[in-house]
């Protein structure tokens, strides 16, 4: 990576991780749409198609051996300059960088103690907030807030004080037997598994409130990669138990478009 390169500079860039499942990328169309969406709304050069990654991902899969695994698709804008602003004509535009990584993994249905974040926030109105940047500096503290505080992860609002997402996935709950999640101009990620949720129809959208937490049926953290039970006993009075692992068991399995839970 040189060492101008706007996505390491500025977190100028954006990624995708994509579920790698008996030595296929999974959803991959899902996150390449997402991708390109994001890359739009960013003013980003159009990533690499499906027609080009696809042979690449599949030959890196088969030279690394995995079954199971994270792969992760990066795209900068390139390098160049200091400061913000590209460099403007005459000079050469800049070129975009994209690599791969893969990385082995397990999808997980354990539950996952959770926190509120105190000092972070989503912001709705942000465009970075409905893109997979490189910017994760938010994640990064609520997390270290959520170790410091003896959990795992965290919970985020947004700044009209909305329960938004966890660090790394996005949030459902399940109140009156539905399972509900905020909607996008809360500010989360339009994550590829809860898309796929919702097109399902196993989730709907609700805007939720930290209050709604203590009335919870159960929760659930969810992304590509596993879906956690939340244990709610800092925040409910109701612990997370096997029948809520099983159902993250069974709904991520549906989302993933995989035949039948892992054992």
């Amino acid at each position: 990576m040189p060492l101008d390169d706007r996505g390491l500079l500025l977190a100028d860039g954006l990624f995708e991780t994509v579920l790698v499942a008996d030595g296929r990328a999974r959803l991959l169309a899902d996150h390449l749409s997402r991708w390109c969406q994001g890359a739009a709304l960013l003013g980003l050069p159009e990533p690499p198609g499906e027609g080009a990654l696809a042979p690449l991902i599949a030959e890196a899969i088969r030279r690394s051996g995995m079954t199971w695994g994270a792969l992760r698709l990066n795209w900068t804008r390139g390098g160049g300059g200091r400061g913000l602003d590209p460099p403007p004509p005459p000079a050469a535009p800049l070129e975009p960088r994209f690599w791969l990584q893969l990385t082995a993994w397990r999808p997980t249905f354990a539950a996952v103690r959770v926190m509120l974040s105190e000092t972070e926030r989503r912001h709705p109105t942000s465009v970075a907030s409905r893109c997979k940047t490189f910017a994760y500096g938010w994640a990064v503290q609520a997390r270290r807030e959520a170790r410091a505080a003896g959990a795992e992860e965290a919970l985020v609002r947004n700044t009209a004080g909305e329960l938004c997402c966890a660090t790394t996935a996005n949030l459902l709950l399940r109140r009156g037997g539905r399972w509900l999640t905020p909607p996008l101009s809360s500010g989360c990620l339009p994550g590829v598994m809860r898309g796929r949720a919702l097109t399902l129809g196993l989730i709907q959208e609700a805007p939720l409130v930290p209050e709604d937490l203590m009335e919870a049926e159960a929760a659930l953290l969810l992304n590509s990669l596993d879906c956690r039970p939340v244990r709610l006993s800092q925040v409910s009075a109701r612990p997370s138990g096997a029948e809520d692992e099983a159902t993250a068991r069974h709904l991520w399995h549906r989302c993933a478009g995989l035949p039948a839970p892992l054992r």
